[in-house]
């Protein structure tokens, strides 16, 4: 009886986390693209008091949107830059940077025991294995592990030059799918393959081409 319990506990336990990371998910994408849409505003002399109010707390929003793993961010940066004009693009640039080392940050904190929880109760064994393996060892060791076990030459490639990899994810197009920067920098702190200074220059460089694009040749520029 006491087996039983425990095995029913766990699958509650399951189906609560998935529940809880869809809700997540799905209600960040909601009010996102929505409130993209009620950014459509007259600018006038007399509401510039609002404006401004308005630009601060969409550029707040959006790098907790970021933060959050499975939302396009890029896209949501990419139409407040289009609906608020580039002089928004700084703004936009160091709202991306906060927001992607918000989900870095996070991902460290993430003990690596508690993913191997969430692997257990997800039933996922082959990651929950993978993740006993690597918990005792260091960053080096770590990454010798994963290259000698990686079956594929592109995977040892992409791990050796992960900045790399890591900086032409954040540039993919539609990178939601596997992610979104959000989770891709989750991902990156929870794999502590990545040294702080090492993935701050990394997102420094590889989001700025389109805000200095924007900055230079205006909004134009988006729809070219």
């Amino acid at each position: 009886m006491k087996d039983g319990q425990t095995a029913y506990g766990i699958r509650w336990r399951r189906v609560f986390i998935i529940v809880c990371v869809i809700t997540l998910i799905v209600t960040a994408n909601l009010v996102a693209l929505n409130y993209i849409d009620a950014l459509s505003f007259p600018i006038r002399p007399g509401n510039e008091d609002a404006v401004h109010r308005t630009i601060m707390i969409s550029a707040s929003l959006y790098a907790i949107f970021l933060a959050v793993p499975f939302v396009p961010g890029a896209e949501i940066g990419v139409a407040l830059m289009a609906t608020l004009g580039p002089r928004i693009a700084l703004l936009i640039y160091l709202c991306t940077l906060a927001g992607l080392s918000l989900s870095f940050i996070l991902g460290r904190m993430i003990p690596i025991k508690v993913l191997i929880h969430m692997a257990k109760d997800l039933r996922i064994e082959r990651t929950r294995q993978l993740l006993e393996n690597i918990e005792p060892l260091d960053k080096k060791e770590r990454l010798d592990f994963l290259i000698g076990r990686s079956p594929k030459r592109m995977v040892p490639f992409l791990l050796r030059y992960r900045y790399f990899a890591l900086a032409a994810a954040l540039n993919i197009p539609g990178n939601y799918v596997i992610g979104g920067g959000g989770g891709i920098a989750l991902f990156a702190g929870a794999s502590r393959l990545f040294s702080v200074p090492g993935f701050f220059v990394t997102i420094i460089l590889a989001v700025s081409p389109v805000p200095i694009a924007v900055m230079i040749f205006g909004v134009g520029f988006l729809s070219d």
